[in-house]
């Protein structure tokens, strides 16, 4: 997997503003959206907001460090792949961080050669293992979803999905927050492509988007769909 002009989101906290900016200038040559924050709160209302596949914390922030960070993230999301910058080498921060799911530990100071060998580890694992979490995804208004068995609760009562609809919304939950373009939806729920299968795609949409909590299914004009949580 190639850096350059991948279509990931990524999510930089650090603290001090001129490492912060040095970073982020450099991570925008590689990255669809490179977001940032100064500390453990701010970062995790941007995660929730923009759900980035990627982020790099500096265990040192204030207002939840990076490691209280992590862990609240990984209450739910086992999918984001997160690598964790410090200045620490002492074997209890290392044994804290083991069961974060953590693809990288990297002390500090960091080279642009080493960032760039993680950085291609992490979207490796992203496009080519496509590891996804096996647990309940909490959604909005007291909705669950399990990719394990694929079925969807509202306060805990199981909502009835038609085989299209189950189909897509697993295909949506394994791909949180990438646009998936009308062409792979129809080639993932038909196997061959049709022009008149937009149609029904924008069927189904519909009567998904009154199953799931308000405003789950953006629509990505001209291109196609996406699902956050």
């Amino acid at each position: 997997m190639q850096i350059k002009d991948n279509l990931y989101d990524l999510l930089f906290v650090e603290d001090e503003k001129p490492i912060r900016d040095n970073y982020v200038t450099y991570l925008k040559r590689y990255f669809k959206n490179v977001y940032e924050a100064e500390d453990g709160e701010h970062a995790y209302t941007v995660y929730k907001e923009k759900k980035p596949q990627l982020m790099i914390v500096d265990i040192n922030i204030p207002k939840m460090n990076g490691l209280e960070l992590v862990k609240k993230i990984r209450e739910n999301d086992r999918t984001t792949k997160i690598i964790i910058l410090t200045a620490h080498t002492d074997v209890d921060y290392l044994l804290s961080a083991t069961e974060l799911m953590l693809t990288k530990y990297l002390v500090k100071p960091i080279t642009r050669t080493a960032l760039k060998e993680v950085l291609h580890t992490a979207l490796d694992e992203l496009v080519n293992f496509n590891i996804h979490s096996t647990t309940i995804m909490h959604l909005k208004e007291n909705y669950t979803y399990s990719l394990e068995s694929g079925e969807l609760l509202n306060d805990g009562k199981l909502t009835e999905l038609t085989n299209l609809e189950a189909k897509m919304l697993k295909m949506f939950f394994l791909n949180l927050n990438i646009i998936l373009s009308y062409d792979k939806i129809i080639y993932e729920l038909w196997d061959y492509y049709d022009d008149n299968k937009v149609n029904s795609i924008k069927t189904i949409i519909k009567q998904l988007r009154q199953k799931l909590p308000k405003n789950s299914i953006k629509n990505v004009f001209g291109v196609g769909y996406k699902v956050s949580i």
